[in-house]
Parts: C-alpha cells; sequence; structure tokens
C-alpha cells in the first residue's frame, strides 16, 4: 500500500510498503478519510514527538473508514462496519487507570499511520477506543473525533461556569473547536492571527475575535473587557511558550488557566510567583483525551448541531501530503481531508 512516513524534521515521505495484516484482537481499516491535525504539523516541523512515536514512522493519527479484516477473537465486529478509532488506549489497569485518569497511564498504546491506505488497529484500541459511526456521518467529520475529544477533556478540566468570560488563545483547529464547545454557554474572547479563521470562530460563537498582529497588548485589552479583572478562564491552544506566559497574565484573581498546547521538548516559562499566590491561579494542563471523551466528541459530531466543516479546508489526494504540510505551516488551510 501507499502510505506517507516521517523519517525527521520537515522529512515526510509517501512509500510503499506491505499491507498489514491483523493479529489476534485486531482489525484493518480500509481508510476513508485522513484529517491534517495541528499536531502532526507540529511533529513534521520538530521532526518526532515526545509521546507518539519516534521517527523513521508510519505518519498520521485522525481518520475514519470501514473494517476490511477482523483478527481472531474479535467478535462484535464485522467486515464493511463504518468505524473511527482513536489514536490510543489506556491500558485500564496502571495506578492512574485505576483513579480513571486515563490520559495519564504511562502504558497508552499509540497508534499512528492513517496518511495510508490502511490502517491496522491495536487490540486495546478495538476493545476501548474504536466506534461505530452513522451511515450517514461523512468520513472527513468522522474522522475529527479525536481532536475533538482532546478538546472536551480539556473543557471539562478548566473549571468553566455558566456565563463566564473565557480567553482562548489561538485560532487553529483546536482552537477553534474550543470556541465552538464553549461559545453555547460562555462568552469567548478568540485571539488569533489569521482573518479567516477569526471569521469562522465568529461562525462557531465567539462573542469577539481579536487578530494580535493588529492588537499585541492581549492582557491589557481582555482586562478592558472585563472590568479591569481579566478572564474567568483562559485557553492557550497554540503550543508557544510565550504564549503560556500571556495566557497567565490574561487571567483575573480566582481563575483557571488551561495551558492546553503542547510546547517544543526542554522549553520552559516565567510564572510571576506573587500573581500565582495572591491571585489564587489554578493553571493547569490538560493532555490527550479519555475513552469517556471520545465517546462523547463523536456524539457531539453526529449531532451536527455544531458546524465543524467549517473547519475542512479542502479535500487532497494522499499525494499532495507533503504540500498541504506546506500550506499548513503558512496558514493557508486548517484542517484538510486527505483521500487516499
Amino acid at each position: 500500500m501507499l502510505a506517507a512516513l516521517l523519517y525527521g524534521q520537515e522529512d515526510l515521505r509517501l512509500e510503499e510498503v506491505s499491507d498489514p495484516t491483523p493479529a489476534a484482537g485486531e482489525v484493518v481499516m480500509q481508510v476513508g478519510t485522513a484529517t491534517t491535525c495541528g499536531t502532526d504539523l507540529k511533529v513534521w516541523r520538530r521532526g518526532g514527538h515526545a509521546r507518539m512515536l519516534i521517527p523513521p514512522t508510519l505518519f498520521g493519527h485522525e481518520a475514519a473508514g470501514q473494517i476490511i479484516a477482523l483478527g481472531a477473537g474479535v467478535t462484535n465486529w464485522q467486515v464493511g462496519d463504518r468505524i473511527v478509532a482513536n489514536n490510543s488506549a489506556p491500558c485500564m489497569k496502571c495506578f492512574f487507570c485505576q483513579r480513571q485518569e486515563y490520559s495519564l497511564c504511562p502504558n497508552l498504546t499509540w497508534n499512528n499511520g492513517t496518511f495510508a491506505q490502511y490502517l491496522k488497529i491495536p487490540a486495546p484500541i478495538v476493545e476501548h477506543n474504536m466506534l461505530q459511526i452513522p451511515d450517514e456521518l461523512p468520513w472527513e467529520l468522522a474522522a475529527m473525533t479525536e481532536p475533538l475529544a482532546c478538546v472536551l477533556h480539556g473543557v471539562a478540566r478548566s473549571n468553566i461556569k455558566p456565563k463566564d468570560k473565557v480567553v482562548v488563545l489561538g485560532d487553529g483547529a483546536i482552537g477553534l473547536m474550543f470556541v465552538a464547545a464553549l461559545s453555547e454557554t460562555t462568552e469567548v474572547l478568540l485571539w488569533g492571527g489569521n482573518n479567516h479563521r477569526l471569521e469562522i470562530g465568529q461562525k462557531l460563537g465567539a462573542t469577539q475575535t481579536f487578530n494580535y498582529h493588529q492588537i499585541p497588548e492581549i492582557p491589557s485589552v481582555v482586562k478592558e473587557l472585563t472590568q479591569g479583572w481579566g478572564a474567568d478562564v483562559v485557553i492557550e491552544a497554540t503550543g508557544v511558550p510565550s504564549v503560556w506566559e500571556t495566557a497567565i497574565a490574561c487571567a483575573r484573581p480566582g481563575a483557571t488557566v488551561n495551558l492546553f498546547g503542547g510546547c517544543p521538548r526542554d522549553t520552559s516559562i516565567t510564572v510571576n510567583t506573587e500573581q500565582l499566590h495572591y491571585s489564587e491561579l489554578t493553571i493547569k494542563s490538560v493532555f490527550h483525551n479519555t475513552p469517556e471523551y471520545v465517546r462523547s466528541a463523536l456524539a457531539l459530531i453526529a449531532s451536527r448541531k455544531i458546524p465543524f466543516e467549517l473547519l475542512i479546508s479542502e479535500q487532497r489526494p494522499l499525494k499532495d501530503l507533503e504540500q498541504v504540510f506546506s500550506d499548513m505551516k503558512a496558514r493557508k488551510v486548517i484542517k484538510v481531508p486527505m483521500i487516499p
């Protein structure tokens, strides 16, 4: 089959590799659509990921498709079932899993390789994090289950109350998904650097949008809009250390700051200890997702209550993958469904 392999920093190659064969408990999915992701972009630019993969490796982690082969012992699925499989599954046995802190499981089974014609799904994912999708749900929407699951996990742990003023920093797919998930019950102020993306943020429910190229003093503007105090909740969705610091500066006393975007390895930030202590800030990072939020994400997408199709820039064949990542780097596209 044709598949994308990551060899290093901005070194992505399409190669012919052996078709996958399912072992016991596994299934093989024919990829209907694999969507690009900001995490994939970061991994491509950085040449690896601390948790998910080590080059050279099959690449990509968001996809939907249909089962074409079943391994021994797989009894609850049939060839032809339309599925979406998360890119990981917890072990369900360790210290953290016993406390239902599944995203912290040190034994997470990771799975990459969605930018290919076929994808083998490991047995733990088949058991815990593979879901059937409705016949009428397009592949490209179902493929967004994984990133939305991460966002819903982040929302649930951000201490958000109805009518809160929430600042979202970042107008990538994740930031825009946060806007969509929060806008029904809160007032969302979205900051980004691309006017087209900010327009999509408005369509997804952002109360106000701001281009940081024109309005760079983000904390002072946030305070002007919040009676001088700052936001109740701040979501950082860029993975840039300086923006992590900006997020903290936007927070009111008693606020929660969710530093959601993963930064490059071995980077650090400076925190004002006086503000942290006397303002009683809650600063946290929320990583990845859990089986609960994978199911919630698919249900929300399938409900069609939110027009997630606004995040889709265009569809492209798999042979165009490297060009698509160049376009993502230049911020010309948001999410691109790749068709094998």
